[in-house]
């Protein structure tokens, strides 16, 4: 799926965070200063022809719904980090976290009994 830009990533959340919605519902949960209907209108399209929404008909107006999760969307952009900045190395990734003491050694062991705990089911 293409990149989303922070402003349509804010759009996504209020999507995750709602469900479908109306472009006027959009616009009343944006901060003020609010942005014009019109600018909204456009990003969620935008957010349409990527892939991350679709739409219902309502007479003359459309109520959006994401057709992402944002778990799934988490994931697919850990993975672009990951695959972009750590030359697809997990272990870059967390090794980095770690240096920067980012993780602690109690993070770490819980992801340890995590792993573990996944490999025992499979």
């Amino acid at each position: 799926m293409e990149k989303l830009t922070r402003r349509e990533e804010e759009l996504m959340h209020c999507f995750w965070k709602r469900g479908p919605l109306f472009v006027r519902e959009l616009v009343e949960m944006m901060p003020d200063p609010k942005p014009h209907f019109n600018t909204l209108s456009t990003m969620v399209r935008t957010l349409e022809a990527k892939g991350y929404v679709d739409h219902e008909a309502f007479g003359v107006t459309y109520r959006y719904r994401p057709l992402i999760s944002e778990a799934e969307f988490s994931r697919r952009t850990l993975g672009s980090v990951i695959d972009r900045y750590f030359e697809r190395s997990y272990l870059g990734a967390v090794s980095a976290l770690v240096e920067e003491e980012k993780i602690s050694v109690e993070e770490l062991r819980e992801l340890i009994d995590r792993i573990e705990h996944a490999s025992a089911k499979h």
